[in-house]
């Protein structure tokens, strides 16, 4: 007999991160909540206040934001960079939720739950437990894995197998758990041979409407930050611990004296640092650092380029996805990506025949197809283009709510 499928057509997402904080997956529940209205859904978000690049205290606690209802716990605004703090700013976050989501009208007819803060996926697992309430997981990287994989933490920690334990608990309730690309899917599955039925990939996406090709020289941000005469490499976003700096410090160090080459790094995390420090010793005169940008300042700084670069580090490529990714597809820059030999990005890249791809360490591979690019400026315009067409063809919004609606088993009204 076919199980009792439940009619869901309003949805409530809880997440950590929510514009106008500048995390990533906060942006994409943004587009995603925000094209689910559109689809006839009734969307509402519960977050926290802005704590990823924290710059704005003065967001609403509620406000309709083009449809979407959305409630904001000041429990977060207490986060700072200190690890403590942030693991206190997790659990009062958690804490919250619970009480918030007593209230069956918050709940919605389906709970959507992101990966971040870690154990969020305990709402749901408890209100499904007390109530039968459904609710679906985004995981956006695979805890405790990716801690492990970086050597944080040893696979035989206590908190290890705790994470692992709430995590089995968590998935094998849900309805459905969404990740962003197939290793992700299959490192799931060789964790939970029995979740493959329920698991779905959907791929990132970018805007091509808010994210629109405009030359060097009719950009403001290049022109204010003095990119227009040289050729730019450009990193934007989170260099954290996933991230190869290593390899990009080193192919700066070996461009050094180009002055018709800088390297541009807008962001933060711990390779951030790195950078910083070498540009401190002198050892960078061709770099310039930037924090993060607000989001309507991102058209302008992804397209002040000529060459943007993602990177991943070995043995973390079916935990993480870089989102920067498609970003750089909707700029129609070109794209240099630093990854092992298998890593699904490289994929992507021979897919679209929008740039190159370079093994983890290979700093003079890459300066060389810097240098090559430079010189070659048809080269990479066609490159650019291509780059622009892969997005549109594959890694839209539009594209992907059909999937989410499909995933989370929604039913419109």
């Amino acid at each position: 007999m076919a199980e009792k499928k439940h009619i869901k057509t309003s949805i409530s997402i809880i997440t950590q991160f929510y514009p106008p904080d500048y995390a990533a997956t906060g942006q994409f529940v943004h587009d995603l909540a925000g094209g689910l209205v559109q689809e006839g859904f009734d969307v509402s978000v519960f977050t926290g206040m802005p704590g990823y690049a924290f710059r704005q205290t003065n967001v609403k606690h509620e406000e309709n934001d083009n449809g979407v209802f959305v409630r904001r716990t000041g429990s977060i605004h207490l986060m700072s960079k200190r690890i403590r703090n942030k693991v206190f700013g997790s659990v009062l976050f958690l804490a919250r939720c619970v009480i918030k989501f007593r209230h069956k009208d918050i709940r919605g007819s389906h709970l959507v739950l992101t990966s971040a803060p870690p154990f969020l996926g305990l709402i749901g697992w408890f209100y499904n437990k007390i109530f039968g309430h459904t609710y679906s997981c985004i995981i956006y990287d695979i805890y405790p894995e990716v801690a492990v994989r970086l050597n944080v933490v040893s696979p035989d920690h206590w908190i290890v197998k705790f994470w692992e334990f709430v995590n089995h608990k968590v998935w094998h309730r849900s309805e459905s758990l969404i990740v962003l690309s197939e290793p992700m899917k299959q490192l799931l599955i060789k964790k939970h041979k029995n979740l493959a039925d329920k698991i779905h990939v959907i791929h990132s996406w970018a805007d091509p409407k808010f994210i629109t090709p405009i030359a060097k020289s009719e950009n403001w941000f290049a022109q204010q930050h003095g990119l227009t005469d040289c050729f730019v490499v450009l990193y934007s976003g989170n260099l954290g611990r996933c991230h190869d700096s290593r390899t990009i410090l080193k192919c700066a160090q070996l461009l050094s004296s180009r002055t018709d080459i800088k390297f541009v790094f807008i962001g933060n995390g711990v390779g951030s640092q790195i950078i910083k420090n070498a540009i401190a010793s002198g050892e960078l005169p061709n770099v310039l650092q930037l924090p993060y940008q607000d989001r309507e300042v991102l058209p302008y700084s992804l397209t002040a380029c000529d060459l943007s670069l993602v990177s991943i580090l070995p043995n973390v490529g079916d935990t993480i996805a870089p989102s920067k990714m498609y970003g750089i597809l909707a700029a129609a820059k070109p794209v240099a990506v630093i990854c092992p030999a298998d890593n699904y990005l490289r994929e992507i890249v021979d897919k679209g025949d929008c740039g190159n791809c370079f093994e983890n360490g290979d700093a003079q591979g890459l300066a060389d197809y810097i240098c090559w690019l430079a010189a070659n400026p048809h080269i990479r315009e066609n490159l650019g283009k291509n780059a622009r067409k892969l997005l549109e063809r594959h890694y839209t919004i539009d594209q992907a709510i059909p999937k989410y609606i499909e995933a989370l088993g929604l039913i419109a009204c």
